[in-house]
């Protein structure tokens, strides 16, 4: 096979975006259980944002959902750099919520790595019942598989949220969104982001 076709067939210009999911489709989909899920790589965002200006819709490239309610990831294009897995990743909540969760790919990788709270276990699976237990018993595999993938393909290990370094990223984005954001638009995001508005 040639290169060009590699690049062609692949799911997205982002290497390290394919290799996830190589290995969601080979090793089963943990992440499903905490909602995340790769969607069509560059697909249209009418839907996530409405009547958002161009200007807005343009800079962002949705490529997962990030809950089951349809909360969703994408990369924020804060410059013209080429290698795009180092962009911010920005959470879109399907009640409004906003914020930038990771300061790249690699990062949100990581997070996606962390065991959830025993309480988030619990609402996501019913350990009284055999089904919900042998559900959880596969969570727990994979998430273990999933941390060695991690480990192996980036020497990395999985991250709390508290380590996260997104506060640069949190400050310029809000920046950038009032360049031309209606005085609405902006005073969502400042009250969403928690940044003071000047």
């Amino acid at each position: 096979m040639s290169p060009e076709s590699v690049v062609r067939d692949a799911y997205s210009p982002v290497p390290e975006l394919n290799l996830l999911k190589e290995f969601l489709d080979r090793s089963g989909d943990h992440l499903g259980a905490i909602g995340f899920e790769l969607f069509d790589w560059n697909d249209d965002l009418d839907w996530f944002c409405g009547a958002a200006p161009d200007a807005y819709l343009d800079r962002l490239i949705p490529f997962a959902y990030a809950t089951s309610s349809g909360s969703y990831y994408a990369l924020w294009r804060c410059d013209d750099r080429s290698d795009l897995a180092t962009l911010p990743v920005v959470f879109f909540g399907d009640e409004g919520d906003l914020r930038i969760e990771a300061a790249d790919l690699r990062e949100l990788f990581q997070l996606l790595g962390a065991a959830p709270d025993p309480e988030e276990l619990d609402d996501l699976f019913d350990t009284d019942d055999p089904e919900g237990r042998e559900d959880r018993e596969r969570f727990d595999v994979t998430l273990a598989e999933y941390q060695a993938w991690l480990r192996r393909e980036f020497g990395l290990a999985p991250l709390d949220a508290d380590e996260q370094r997104v506060g640069m990223h949190t400050l310029r984005f809000t920046h950038w969104i009032a360049e031309f954001a209606d005085e609405g638009l902006l005073r969502h995001v400042t009250r969403t982001l928690g940044v003071q508005q000047g």
